[in-house]
């Protein structure tokens, strides 16, 4: 063999192992997601983060309630090993798109609990609803992925469940809201002995300022029109009965472990300071930043290391004046009524998330007024004997119970026609 084919030979042995060795390095640094509620807002926008990091992230598993058609066009996009969807008619739409190398998990919290537990996934991103979500969120830290939360219902309904299980599998939950996230940040490497008190914002929806009096007659698609987010239909309600701040309160509780009277709220309406923490001293830490999800759930995907942005910087000069003020419990009592079932612990937050949701439903429907959410959500919790709830059957059993008497007690405020 000649010197020259042999220094070739050579070069291309090293060449090969170069590019190999690249290839390993770059699947080793690369997160594998799952996310549950991949067509939905907070789902959208982290795909839309996936697109800026295509360098660093990767999609192995997706999950939709009855979309077939966007989750179709995602997993053509995407290209996950595992799908699911939430029924058996939005699984037989999506198969007949002809998605390739894809397994259908199944349907429903089978199909959420298979996506979520996937091997391949490093870190899940829950963004489904009710206790389907719960359930995935269980599986996943039970085979050892990084969760990041969007979904109230898991820890306002099984705080103490989901806590114990992270805390026994070594797993970290990161937050996603965009006022949790926010407080995870301000607290990232300080003590428990420095934090005094959490501060949650809030925008106070579109009726803030209006009194309870001038609450009574305003519609569905009145209360759908949030002045700062862009958000689901649900989550939008809660927002304008500041039921949202009361569930988060509940989430922060578990989240940080801080008591209730280490919780505060304030009104903000510019939707800048996204969350603040008090310290021991008196200093006061806050994280600002633009209003726009794909900047906590990049956060999350890429915890502990902070990657470049994908969105404009805060132009605080632009953003001119900023407003605090205390909010009108009189006006907007859920956010109160989060408080009590918090403080009383137990199965109450899980009576109170439900009653909540039968509320919002028969608000949505026009079936009942805007003041009567609050009323038939206390009426719902007025009728509950607390009792300790430690195993998801328990959960599902007291979740049951104030869906059927949330419904009966909204019967009892019907909206004449």
């Amino acid at each position: 063999m000649s010197s020259v084919s042999s220094a070739v030979e050579s070069f291309s042995v090293v060449e090969s192992f170069r590019m190999e060795s690249f290839r390993v390095e770059r699947c080793r640094r690369m997160k594998r997601i799952s996310i549950l509620g991949s067509t939905g807002s907070i789902g959208q926008s982290a795909l839309a983060v996936v697109d800026a990091h295509a360098d660093r992230l990767q999609v192995v598993g997706l999950a939709a309630g009855e979309n077939a058609e966007l989750l179709g066009a995602q997993i053509a996009r995407y290209r996950p090993r595992v799908a699911a969807m939430a029924s058996g008619a939005a699984l037989d739409r999506l198969k007949h798109q002809g998605p390739s190398d894809v397994t259908f998990a199944g349907t429903g919290r089978d199909g959420l609990v298979a996506v979520a537990s996937h091997p391949d996934a490093d870190l899940v991103l829950c963004a489904s609803s009710g206790t389907d979500g719960l359930e995935a969120v269980l599986a996943a830290i039970e085979h050892g992925k990084t969760v990041a939360l969007a979904n109230k219902e898991v820890l306002v309904m099984a705080g103490g469940i989901v806590s114990e299980a992270a805390r026994r599998r070594g797993v970290a939950i990161l937050p996603v809201d965009s006022e949790h996230n926010a407080i995870h940040q301000c607290l990232h490497a300080r003590r428990t002995s420095e934090l005094k008190r959490l501060i949650l914002t809030a925008s106070g929806g579109p009726f803030r300022g209006r009194s309870s009096s001038e609450l009574i007659q305003v519609s569905p698609d009145e209360a759908l029109k949030h002045p700062t987010w862009r958000m689901g239909r649900k989550i939008t309600i809660d927002s304008a009965t500041l039921m949202n701040k009361g569930l988060e309160v509940i989430e922060a509780h578990w989240l940080f472990g801080v008591r209730a009277d280490q919780i505060d709220v304030v009104i903000h309406p510019q939707s800048v300071v996204h969350s603040m923490i008090e310290l021991v001293d008196g200093s006061i830490i806050a994280q600002l930043g633009v209003t726009d999800m794909r900047l906590p759930i990049q956060y999350a995907f890429s915890y502990p290391d902070r990657w470049p942005a994908l969105l404009p910087s805060l132009d605080l000069a632009r953003a001119g004046t900023l407003e605090f003020g205390a909010p009108d419990t009189d006006a907007f009592p859920c956010l109160r009524l989060a408080y009590r079932a918090l403080e009383a612990e137990r199965s109450l937050p899980v009576v109170l998330n439900a009653a909540n949701e039968v509320a919002v439903a028969r608000f949505l429907e026009g079936r009942i007024g805007f003041t009567s959410i609050p009323l038939v959500i206390e009426r719902t919790m007025d009728a509950h004997r607390a009792a300790h709830v430690a195993t998801l059957a328990e959960v599902r059993s007291v979740n049951q119970w104030a869906h059927e008497h949330a419904s009966e007690a909204a019967r009892g405020v019907e909206l004449k026609v």
